[in-house]
């Protein structure tokens, strides 16, 4: 079993996405990261660097914080081929969940600061950051117009990157702009796990559809 420390955000989402994936039990704790229970000592005490989400493995006692390391033990635990066993095949999955834990989570995530909730406060950094969301989308889009998946079969660097997609509105992106990234969001959101994995804790939100 799995405890899960989670909250709805996108980061948050990749891991209950994941646990539906692979099918493993877990048991949902949320986290309100609005009321700063990320600060609470209980919770630092399994994420030093109080982030959600994190999780513990009751089968093991194992501790685990930050979302890409999270999806990589899951899928290890799991023995899924979304973290592939042949070498060449998971540097490339590798290299595109980096991706998203180095461009695609924290530029995307500055959009959504300056462009949703500060917006016109800092002209300059809307247009820096928005420039800078339309560069990754550019980038995703001409990866998926050659491969059905960013690594070419559906994997971990999918689960990790499409909770940052599905906030389009946020970052106020024309998805038909990108038909590539578009085919691929609307394929992976037709996922009966995606699905099932998207609204944890349950808060009511619905998959945004383009």
């Amino acid at each position: 079993m799995i405890d899960l420390y989670t909250w709805s955000t996108p980061n948050g989402r990749k891991a209950s996405i994941m646990l539906e994936e692979v099918g493993l039990p877990y048991e949902v704790h949320a986290i309100d990261i609005t009321n700063d229970d990320q600060f609470d000592p209980e919770f630092l005490d399994i994420s030093p660097n109080n982030k959600i989400p994190a999780i513990v493995d009751r089968d093991n006692g194992m501790k685990m914080m930050e979302s890409g390391a999270i999806l990589i033990y899951l899928a290890e635990k799991a023995s899924s081929p979304l973290w592939p066993s042949e070498m060449e095949r998971r540097y490339d999955v590798l290299q595109w969940l980096m991706m998203q834990m180095g461009s695609v989570g924290p530029m995307l995530g500055q959009t959504h600061h300056f462009v949703r909730f500060n917006k016109g406060k800092a002209p300059y950094a809307e247009e820096r950051y928005s420039k800078e969301n339309a560069r990754i989308y550019a980038v995703l889009d001409r990866q998926l117009g050659e491969r059905p998946f960013l690594a070419g079969e559906f994997s971990v660097a999918d689960i990790a990157t499409w909770p940052w997609i599905s906030r389009f509105e946020w970052q106020e992106m024309d998805m038909d702009a990108y038909p590539n990234l578009k085919r691929w969001y609307l394929e992976i959101a037709s996922r009966p796990a995606v699905q099932a994995g998207y609204d944890i804790p349950k808060k009511g939100f619905e998959i945004p559809m383009p």
